[in-house]
């Protein structure tokens, strides 16, 4: 191919302009104490903005306390959470990336201790988690006011954009799926709504690019497809900038792992929806990504270990395509040796 690569040619998410088409998926580092970033998440992120990933999404921070996952999870339920993170930020920006802030609620995954788990219907995950309390309306509106105020502090913190945790079997995912989902009131009958009603109070309150992550498929033959899940989405158009496509972590199901094993998923979505749409699962490969996006399958990758193991995976990358990109002034004359 000649000409700029077009893994490494810019793209927008509404008014959001990104350099390239490499996107670092929010993956939890478990380091924090109450919810506070330290200097391992400084490091952490730091790094893959000086190795030119176009968007950073931050791994997912609680909008309550108690809806963590881990007690090493970040938080954004405390207005002391807001100047740690708005330094990284900083720093990212620095460094020419753009930088989103994942945003979420643990539900009936969370392992807290002495915490009482939230959920649409009261179903463990496994025998190993609690039971958790099937949330009434005085719950569904407490949560939607977190993420609210999360939103609101997002916003002051500097992010450019915000990703709603709707994946992998967490709160919001969990009101998405039959498999979890089994209410009788509206939130059952319209298992969306949940979602739609955390969206409107965000974009009430926030004016962001809002990207959304959900797991479209729960690989069980009662579970979301992604054609269900397409059903799902299609009303909530106006409610969301751009689709981030995982799948499973709903119900405990035997998932098939190989390089793109969800893109197919995310290709039937973008196509079906026609949202901006980021893809990936266990891609590695520089040739195969671009080839990815040359087909225009997605218009973005996430890659998750691939940037756990090399933060410069961007400048290898690169190098591989025959691609210039740029390059650090303090790196530049070792990568291009």
């Amino acid at each position: 191919m000649s000409g700029k690569a077009l893994l490494f040619s810019p793209w927008q998410i509404n008014d959001l302009s990104l350099k390239n088409r490499v996107v670092m998926a929010p993956m939890d580092q478990y380091s924090a104490q109450d919810g506070y970033i330290n200097q391992w998440h400084t490091h952490h992120y730091i790094s893959r903005a000086i190795g030119q990933v176009g968007l950073i999404i931050v791994e997912v921070a609680a909008v309550c306390a108690n809806g963590r996952i881990d007690p090493g999870d970040l938080g954004l339920y405390e207005e002391g959470h807001v100047a740690g993170l708005a330094g990284i930020v900083e720093q990212c920006h620095s460094h020419g990336s753009k930088i989103a802030l994942q945003i979420g609620h643990a539900g009936r995954k969370g392992i807290l201790k002495d915490t009482q788990l939230l959920a649409p219907s009261a179903l463990r995950f496994n025998a190993q988690y609690a039971l958790p309390k099937e949330m009434d309306q005085e719950d569904i509106k407490q949560v939607i006011s977190a993420f609210k105020l999360a939103a609101v502090r997002a916003k002051h913190a500097g992010f450019d954009a915000l990703e709603i945790h709707a994946a992998h079997g967490y709160l919001i995912s969990s009101f998405l799926s039959p498999l979890t989902n089994q209410r009788s009131d509206a939130y059952g009958k319209d298992r969306a709504l949940f979602l739609q009603e955390v969206l409107e109070a965000i974009k009430e309150a926030v004016d962001l690019p809002l990207l959304l992550r959900i797991s479209a498929h729960d690989y069980h033959p009662e579970g979301n497809t992604p054609e269900k899940m397409a059903q799902l989405l299609e009303p909530l158009d106006a409610l969301y900038d751009a689709l981030d496509v995982s799948s499973g972590g709903v119900v405990e199901a035997p998932i098939k792992v190989y390089p793109g094993y969800q893109l197919s998923s995310a290709q039937y979505l973008k196509e079906t929806l026609g949202k901006p749409t980021i893809g990936g699962g266990a891609l590695e490969e520089p040739k195969m990504v671009q080839k990815i996006i040359a087909s225009q399958v997605v218009d973005a990758i996430y890659l998750a270990r691939a940037l756990l193991k090399n933060p410069f995976w961007c400048f290898n990358a690169a190098l591989s395509l025959g691609q210039e990109i740029e390059i650090p002034k303090p790196y530049a004359r070792m990568v291009h040796l």
